[in-house]
Protein backbone atom coordinates (compact mmCIF):
# COMPACT_ATOMS: atom_id res chain seq x y z
CA UNK A 1 0.00 0.00 0.00
CA UNK A 2 1.53 3.28 -1.09
CA UNK A 3 1.90 6.55 1.22
CA UNK A 4 2.16 9.76 0.42
CA UNK A 5 4.80 11.87 1.65
CA UNK A 6 3.92 15.23 1.55
CA UNK A 7 7.08 16.96 3.53
CA UNK A 8 9.04 15.34 0.52
CA UNK A 9 9.14 18.80 -1.68
CA UNK A 10 9.95 21.31 1.38
CA UNK A 11 12.61 18.33 2.25
CA UNK A 12 14.37 18.90 -1.19
CA UNK A 13 13.82 22.27 -1.48
CA UNK A 14 15.90 22.84 1.81
CA UNK A 15 18.50 20.26 0.71
CA UNK A 16 18.42 21.84 -2.51
CA UNK A 17 19.18 25.55 -0.80
CA UNK A 18 21.08 23.89 1.63
CA UNK A 19 23.63 22.75 -0.71
CA UNK A 20 24.60 25.62 -3.03
CA UNK A 21 25.09 28.11 -0.53
CA UNK A 22 27.23 24.83 1.60
CA UNK A 23 29.38 24.45 -1.67
CA UNK A 24 30.08 28.38 -1.59
CA UNK A 25 31.05 28.28 2.45
CA UNK A 26 33.29 25.50 1.57
CA UNK A 27 35.24 27.56 -1.04
CA UNK A 28 35.68 30.94 1.40
CA UNK A 29 36.42 28.73 4.30
CA UNK A 30 39.28 27.12 2.32
CA UNK A 31 40.74 30.17 0.78
CA UNK A 32 40.55 32.21 4.02
CA UNK A 33 41.94 29.20 6.16
CA UNK A 34 44.76 29.47 3.65
CA UNK A 35 45.35 33.09 3.46
CA UNK A 36 44.80 33.10 7.52
CA UNK A 37 47.01 30.10 8.68
CA UNK A 38 44.29 29.57 10.25
CA UNK A 39 43.63 25.44 11.26
CA UNK A 40 39.96 26.59 13.08
CA UNK A 41 39.17 27.71 9.66
CA UNK A 42 40.79 24.66 7.87
CA UNK A 43 38.81 22.49 9.77
CA UNK A 44 35.88 24.08 9.14
CA UNK A 45 36.49 24.01 5.58
CA UNK A 46 36.37 20.16 6.26
CA UNK A 47 33.84 19.87 8.15
CA UNK A 48 31.92 21.71 5.37
CA UNK A 49 33.01 18.95 2.73
CA UNK A 50 31.36 16.55 4.77
CA UNK A 51 28.09 18.71 5.03
CA UNK A 52 28.01 18.84 1.50
CA UNK A 53 27.89 15.36 0.89
CA UNK A 54 26.11 14.80 3.81
CA UNK A 55 23.82 17.23 2.27
CA UNK A 56 23.69 16.02 -0.96
CA UNK A 57 23.36 11.93 0.11
CA UNK A 58 20.63 13.60 2.00
CA UNK A 59 19.03 15.02 -1.27
CA UNK A 60 19.45 11.55 -3.01
CA UNK A 61 17.75 9.72 -0.54
CA UNK A 62 14.71 11.97 -0.28
CA UNK A 63 14.02 10.84 -3.59
CA UNK A 64 14.87 7.29 -3.05
CA UNK A 65 12.45 6.90 -0.19
CA UNK A 66 9.51 8.38 -1.59
CA UNK A 67 9.48 6.16 -4.24
CA UNK A 68 6.09 3.90 -4.35
CA UNK A 69 6.54 -0.11 -2.89
CA UNK A 70 7.26 -2.51 -5.43
CA UNK A 71 6.80 -6.15 -5.56
CA UNK A 72 10.18 -6.79 -4.59
CA UNK A 73 10.20 -3.68 -1.99
CA UNK A 74 7.00 -4.06 -0.70
CA UNK A 75 7.44 -1.60 2.12
CA UNK A 76 8.50 0.80 -0.51
CA UNK A 77 12.39 2.58 -0.27
CA UNK A 78 11.46 4.04 3.72
CA UNK A 79 15.23 3.19 5.01
CA UNK A 80 17.35 4.76 2.31
CA UNK A 81 17.23 7.73 4.39
CA UNK A 82 17.90 6.16 7.10
CA UNK A 83 21.21 4.50 5.65
CA UNK A 84 22.19 8.21 4.41
CA UNK A 85 21.80 9.59 8.27
CA UNK A 86 24.13 6.59 9.37
CA UNK A 87 26.76 7.49 6.76
CA UNK A 88 26.71 11.05 7.30
CA UNK A 89 26.85 10.54 11.17
CA UNK A 90 30.30 7.72 10.31
CA UNK A 91 31.73 10.38 8.14
CA UNK A 92 31.19 12.99 10.85
CA UNK A 93 33.08 10.74 13.42
CA UNK A 94 35.99 10.24 11.15
CA UNK A 95 36.47 14.18 10.43
CA UNK A 96 36.36 14.91 14.11
CA UNK A 97 39.00 12.83 14.71
CA UNK A 98 41.28 14.23 12.04
CA UNK A 99 40.37 17.71 13.08
CA UNK A 100 41.98 16.40 16.73
CA UNK A 101 44.98 15.22 15.13
CA UNK A 102 46.00 18.55 13.46
CA UNK A 103 45.21 20.27 16.47
CA UNK A 104 47.31 18.03 18.52
CA UNK A 105 50.11 18.45 15.75
CA UNK A 106 49.75 22.65 15.49
CA UNK A 107 49.91 22.65 19.28
CA UNK A 108 53.36 21.05 18.66
CA UNK A 109 54.30 22.98 16.00
CA UNK A 110 52.56 27.06 16.86
CA UNK A 111 51.32 28.57 13.64
CA UNK A 112 50.94 32.75 13.47
CA UNK A 113 47.16 33.29 12.14
CA UNK A 114 45.18 36.12 11.02
CA UNK A 115 42.32 36.84 13.21
CA UNK A 116 40.53 39.27 11.32
CA UNK A 117 40.22 37.23 8.68
CA UNK A 118 38.87 34.94 10.84
CA UNK A 119 36.52 36.97 12.59
CA UNK A 120 34.84 38.15 8.98
CA UNK A 121 34.70 34.45 7.28
CA UNK A 122 33.50 33.43 10.60
CA UNK A 123 30.81 36.35 10.71
CA UNK A 124 29.44 35.22 7.50
CA UNK A 125 29.62 31.31 8.11
CA UNK A 126 26.96 31.99 11.42
CA UNK A 127 24.92 33.69 8.90
CA UNK A 128 25.22 31.30 6.12
CA UNK A 129 24.97 28.49 8.81
CA UNK A 130 21.94 29.91 10.71
CA UNK A 131 19.85 30.42 7.88
CA UNK A 132 20.60 26.82 5.95
CA UNK A 133 20.12 25.34 10.19
CA UNK A 134 16.31 27.24 9.86
CA UNK A 135 15.32 26.37 6.13
CA UNK A 136 16.26 22.76 7.22
CA UNK A 137 14.53 22.84 10.72
CA UNK A 138 10.99 23.62 9.25
CA UNK A 139 11.63 20.18 6.87
CA UNK A 140 13.21 17.95 9.67
CA UNK A 141 10.63 15.31 9.56
CA UNK A 142 12.65 12.08 9.63
CA UNK A 143 15.91 10.98 10.61
CA UNK A 144 17.56 11.98 7.30
CA UNK A 145 16.58 15.35 7.29
CA UNK A 146 17.31 15.53 10.99
CA UNK A 147 21.05 14.36 10.47
CA UNK A 148 21.90 17.50 8.38
CA UNK A 149 19.59 19.50 10.58
CA UNK A 150 22.30 18.47 13.34
CA UNK A 151 25.24 18.98 11.37
CA UNK A 152 24.21 22.71 9.87
CA UNK A 153 23.30 23.55 13.63
CA UNK A 154 26.61 22.37 14.89
CA UNK A 155 28.48 24.37 12.44
CA UNK A 156 26.49 27.42 13.56
CA UNK A 157 27.69 26.81 17.11
CA UNK A 158 31.26 26.17 16.08
CA UNK A 159 31.65 28.99 13.55
CA UNK A 160 30.60 31.27 16.36
CA UNK A 161 33.02 29.71 19.07
CA UNK A 162 35.56 30.93 15.87
CA UNK A 163 34.41 34.19 16.12
CA UNK A 164 35.18 34.34 19.88
CA UNK A 165 38.51 32.71 19.19
CA UNK A 166 39.54 35.38 16.61
CA UNK A 167 38.79 37.94 19.05
CA UNK A 168 40.78 36.40 21.89
CA UNK A 169 43.79 35.71 19.20
CA UNK A 170 43.47 39.38 18.22
CA UNK A 171 43.50 40.97 22.15
CA UNK A 172 46.01 38.23 23.79
CA UNK A 173 48.25 37.12 20.69
CA UNK A 174 47.91 33.46 21.85
CA UNK A 175 47.68 31.57 19.54
CA UNK A 176 47.22 28.12 21.07
CA UNK A 177 43.51 29.16 20.80
CA UNK A 178 43.13 28.42 17.36
CA UNK A 179 44.02 24.21 17.81
CA UNK A 180 42.14 24.57 20.95
CA UNK A 181 39.02 25.97 18.88
CA UNK A 182 39.61 22.90 16.56
CA UNK A 183 39.64 19.98 19.44
CA UNK A 184 36.19 22.15 20.83
CA UNK A 185 34.38 21.98 17.51
CA UNK A 186 35.57 17.98 16.95
CA UNK A 187 33.74 17.32 20.28
CA UNK A 188 30.82 19.30 19.47
CA UNK A 189 30.84 17.01 15.87
CA UNK A 190 31.31 13.51 18.15
CA UNK A 191 28.41 14.44 20.64
CA UNK A 192 25.82 15.78 17.87
CA UNK A 193 26.77 12.02 15.45
CA UNK A 194 26.28 10.28 19.05
CA UNK A 195 22.33 10.30 18.71
CA UNK A 196 22.42 9.83 14.71
CA UNK A 197 23.98 6.90 15.03
CA UNK A 198 22.22 5.33 18.01
CA UNK A 199 18.92 5.98 16.53
CA UNK A 200 19.44 4.57 12.70
CA UNK A 201 21.41 1.53 13.99
CA UNK A 202 18.22 1.08 16.15
CA UNK A 203 16.02 1.11 12.78
CA UNK A 204 18.54 -0.53 11.02
CA UNK A 205 18.62 -3.60 13.50
CA UNK A 206 14.91 -3.24 13.55
CA UNK A 207 14.74 -2.74 17.69
CA UNK A 208 11.81 -0.60 19.10
CA UNK A 209 11.01 2.80 18.16
CA UNK A 210 12.40 5.13 20.86
CA UNK A 211 9.53 5.66 23.46
CA UNK A 212 7.82 2.51 22.52
CA UNK A 213 8.25 -1.13 24.13
CA UNK A 214 6.25 -4.21 23.37
CA UNK A 215 5.05 -4.64 27.34
CA UNK A 216 3.96 -1.33 27.32
CA UNK A 217 2.34 -1.73 23.87
CA UNK A 218 0.96 -5.12 25.34
CA UNK A 219 -0.61 -3.53 28.73
CA UNK A 220 -2.73 -1.22 26.51
CA UNK A 221 -4.01 -3.55 24.28
CA UNK A 222 -5.04 -6.36 26.80
CA UNK A 223 -7.11 -3.21 27.87
CA UNK A 224 -9.31 -3.62 24.81
CA UNK A 225 -12.95 -4.49 25.26
CA UNK A 226 -12.96 -8.39 23.45
CA UNK A 227 -9.63 -8.48 24.04
CA UNK A 228 -8.29 -11.81 26.35
CA UNK A 229 -4.76 -12.07 26.02
CA UNK A 230 -1.80 -11.00 23.82
CA UNK A 231 1.36 -11.71 22.70
CA UNK A 232 4.20 -12.95 20.64
CA UNK A 233 3.90 -8.69 20.23
CA UNK A 234 7.05 -6.92 17.70
CA UNK A 235 7.53 -3.52 17.01
CA UNK A 236 10.14 -2.27 14.77
CA UNK A 237 10.41 0.73 12.61
CA UNK A 238 10.11 0.54 8.78
CA UNK A 239 11.70 4.20 8.62
CA UNK A 240 12.43 7.25 10.71
CA UNK A 241 8.87 7.75 11.09
CA UNK A 242 7.00 4.65 10.11
CA UNK A 243 6.99 2.24 12.32
CA UNK A 244 4.80 -1.40 12.27
CA UNK A 245 3.71 -4.14 14.33
CA UNK A 246 2.76 -7.91 14.58
CA UNK A 247 1.20 -9.84 17.34
CA UNK A 248 -1.04 -12.59 18.34
CA UNK A 249 -4.36 -11.78 20.00
CA UNK A 250 -6.68 -14.64 21.69
CA UNK A 251 -10.56 -13.77 21.72
CA UNK A 252 -13.68 -15.30 22.43
CA UNK A 253 -15.23 -17.47 20.16
CA UNK A 254 -17.28 -14.93 18.73
CA UNK A 255 -18.56 -14.25 14.71
CA UNK A 256 -16.45 -12.66 12.16
CA UNK A 257 -18.43 -9.18 12.57
CA UNK A 258 -17.98 -9.33 15.70
CA UNK A 259 -14.31 -10.03 15.77
CA UNK A 260 -14.13 -7.22 13.04
CA UNK A 261 -15.21 -4.46 16.02
CA UNK A 262 -12.42 -5.79 18.16
CA UNK A 263 -9.74 -5.62 15.50
CA UNK A 264 -11.28 -1.91 14.55
CA UNK A 265 -10.95 -0.71 18.17
CA UNK A 266 -7.48 -2.60 18.38
CA UNK A 267 -6.30 -0.74 15.51
CA UNK A 268 -7.55 2.88 16.67
CA UNK A 269 -5.93 2.69 19.65
CA UNK A 270 -2.26 2.26 17.69
CA UNK A 271 -2.66 4.50 15.64
CA UNK A 272 -3.81 6.94 18.52
CA UNK A 273 -1.60 6.28 20.76
CA UNK A 274 1.58 4.93 19.31
CA UNK A 275 1.26 6.27 15.54
CA UNK A 276 1.38 2.87 14.49
CA UNK A 277 -0.30 2.50 10.84
CA UNK A 278 1.15 -0.65 9.67
CA UNK A 279 -0.32 -3.57 11.34
CA UNK A 280 -0.30 -7.53 11.56
CA UNK A 281 -3.07 -9.04 13.13
CA UNK A 282 -3.73 -12.95 13.63
CA UNK A 283 -6.96 -13.58 15.87
CA UNK A 284 -6.93 -16.65 18.06
CA UNK A 285 -9.95 -18.67 19.21
CA UNK A 286 -10.20 -18.85 23.32
CA UNK A 287 -11.25 -22.91 22.93
CA UNK A 288 -8.68 -23.96 20.37
CA UNK A 289 -6.94 -27.11 21.55
CA UNK A 290 -3.51 -26.18 20.64
CA UNK A 291 -1.35 -24.92 22.89
CA UNK A 292 0.60 -22.09 21.05
CA UNK A 293 -1.65 -21.12 18.54
CA UNK A 294 -4.42 -22.06 16.17
CA UNK A 295 -4.33 -23.07 12.44
CA UNK A 296 -8.07 -23.07 11.53
CA UNK A 297 -9.14 -24.59 8.27
CA UNK A 298 -11.45 -21.06 6.88
CA UNK A 299 -14.44 -22.44 5.23
CA UNK A 300 -18.18 -22.00 5.41
CA UNK A 301 -18.90 -23.68 8.71
CA UNK A 302 -15.33 -22.14 10.04
CA UNK A 303 -15.19 -18.61 9.20
CA UNK A 304 -16.56 -17.84 12.53
CA UNK A 305 -13.59 -18.69 14.25
CA UNK A 306 -10.20 -17.35 12.89
CA UNK A 307 -9.78 -13.43 11.31
CA UNK A 308 -6.78 -13.05 9.65
CA UNK A 309 -5.65 -9.17 8.46
CA UNK A 310 -3.05 -7.42 7.49
CA UNK A 311 -2.74 -3.94 6.76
Amino acid sequence: MGHNHPHAPLSTTALRYSLVATAAYVLITLLAGLHAHSLALLSKSGHNVTDLLALLLSWVAVFIQTRPPSATKTFGYHRAGVLAAFVNALTLVAIAFYIFYEAVMRMRNPVAVHPKTMILVAVIGVVMNGTISWVLFRAAHDVNIRSAFIHQMGDTLSTAAVIVGGWVIMLTGRTWVDPALSIGIGCLILWSSYGIIRETLNILLEGAPQGLTAEHITASLNGVAGVRDVHDVHVWSIGSDTHALSCHILIDDITMSQSEIILRRVKELLIAEYHINHTTIQFENANCEVAHGCVIPVGAAGLHDAAKTRH
